[in-house]
């Protein structure tokens, strides 16, 4: 038995309502069940499928009392939560790139934008608010439709 796909990663944060609105905002993602942790936090699907356990999990900090994150995770210096650190990116296979391109118009938000020779791609980068690099796939047709590629 191998490993299929990616099942989630999680962000930890410190601005856990700046990343709930960056996930499902921006990206699209839907919130979804979480187990009653005794942490703040949320998990995000993607297509409302919950069987999978989420794709993303945002781990909050609690100022006021941080034990439970401390004993189900471990500790971690706030100021080293920023940016990917050794993971350069996370990459998102999908679809709906005219959408898309008009949420990060509607809010603002910055993006790159490039295709991928060879291989059909046609790929915008953000950043979530924790300094994370996202890498958003999109078929090359649909970057073509739009006068694109």
């Amino acid at each position: 038995m191998g490993i299929r796909k990616l099942g989630h990663y999680s962000i930890r944060t410190g601005d856990l309502e700046a990343s709930r609105r960056f996930y499902t905002e921006i990206l699209g993602l839907e919130e979804g069940f979480r187990p009653p942790f005794k942490f703040p936090g949320i998990w995000l699907y993607a297509g409302g499928d919950e069987a999978d356990f989420g794709v993303v999990h945002i781990i909050g900090i609690d100022p006021h009392d941080a034990q439970g994150l401390k004993d189900y995770l471990g500790d971690k210096d706030e100021a080293a939560l920023s940016g990917t650190g050794a993971v350069d990116h996370v990459a998102f296979l999908t679809t709906g790139l005219e959408p898309m391109r008009a949420r990060l118009a509607a809010t603002g938000h910055a993006f790159t934008e490039r295709t991928v020779p060879s291989l059909g791609l046609f790929q915008l980068f953000l950043t979530d608010p924790s300094g994370v690099t996202i890498e958003m796939n999109y078929p090359n047709d649909e970057a073509r439709s739009l006068g694109l590629a």
